[in-house]
């Protein structure tokens, strides 16, 4: 890998990403993922090679710079958390796609990833409890935040929060689609039968 292309195309291969020119500079190509508009893998030329930042687990910063001469500090960023890769043919394709995912997850993993990725695993026909999709994305205690999450929803074709109810079964009051009618609407079309705003758990809650 020697080129920006080559590394923007590997970029956004992973799922949620999108392409950027923030700084008026199109030296300057970031990728960041969308949920939270972080950028993992900044790209630009110096001294006549195409330069790449990733984010960096501390603990392997050192790892890659002692084995490549052209992996070094952040350029313009934190050295602790950023390594620079120099794009000069000396590394294999193998450890700088390695490195990008390595970025790529380290900025990616946030619990507001992880409950968009529970609530897209209820199954068309059933409904969840908050504290059902703060469990399965990993902490029981968190069912305010996946609220919080939900009406912040950026992909509603994607991240079905419809499917989401209170541990009473009811509806959502501001629906973040336009109230709880129109979440009724989105329910009922999947088979879930919703009486007076509210939804029998016993007949439709996602089983575990």
């Amino acid at each position: 890998m020697k080129t920006r292309e080559e590394a923007l195309k590997y970029g956004l291969s992973f799922p949620d990403t999108y392409q950027e020119a923030p700084f008026h500079d199109d030296n300057w190509q970031l990728v960041r993922y969308k949920y939270n508009k972080k950028a993992f893998l900044w790209t630009y030329e110096k001294d006549g090679c195409i330069n790449l930042n990733v984010k960096v687990d501390p603990d392997n910063a050192f790892f890659w710079r002692d084995l490549y001469k052209s992996v070094i500090p952040g350029y313009h960023q934190n050295k602790k958390h950023w390594n620079t890769i120099i794009l000069d043919g000396s590394i294999p394709d193998k450890d700088i796609k390695a490195m990008i995912a390595e970025s790529y997850d380290l900025i990616s993993d946030s619990p507001t990833k992880r409950i968009y990725e529970a609530v897209k695993k209820i199954p068309i026909g059933c409904v969840a409890t908050y504290a059902q999709i703060a469990e399965v994305a990993g902490d029981r205690k968190m069912a305010r935040a996946v609220g919080n999450a939900l009406h912040k929803n950026p992909d509603p074709a994607s991240i079905p929060c419809h499917r989401v109810v209170n541990a009473k079964g009811e509806l959502a009051g501001e629906y973040v689609f336009g109230g709880a009618w129109k979440q009724a609407e989105r329910l009922r079309s999947e088979g879930v039968e919703v009486v007076d705003g509210k939804v029998d758990l016993s007949l439709f809650q996602w089983v575990l």
